[in-house]
């Protein structure tokens, strides 16, 4: 079973990369799939690759569905 998560730009970095924050977690993800990628889009991240762009409502509906599985930034492990 696959998983991809949805995560909130928060820095644009070099060589098609961006930082993204999920809770408290912060990771830098590759975003050479998605186009024009800007800081605040809500990005669906899969295996550290941005595989498109997302609602931001509908970014908030499957993190708190995660959430209500008990996946939350409080539990790193959820999200292996």
């Amino acid at each position: 079973m696959c998983l991809a998560i949805p995560a909130q730009v928060t820095e644009i970095l070099a060589g098609d990369q961006a930082r993204v924050a999920l809770g408290g977690l912060h990771k830098i993800i590759s975003t050479s799939l998605v186009d024009n990628v800007k800081t605040g889009e809500y990005l669906i991240v899969h295996v550290g690759f941005a595989i498109g762009k997302l609602d931001p409502s509908e970014a908030e509906r499957t993190l708190a569905l995660l959430a209500e599985m008990g996946a939350t930034p409080d539990n790193p492990a959820a999200y292996r």
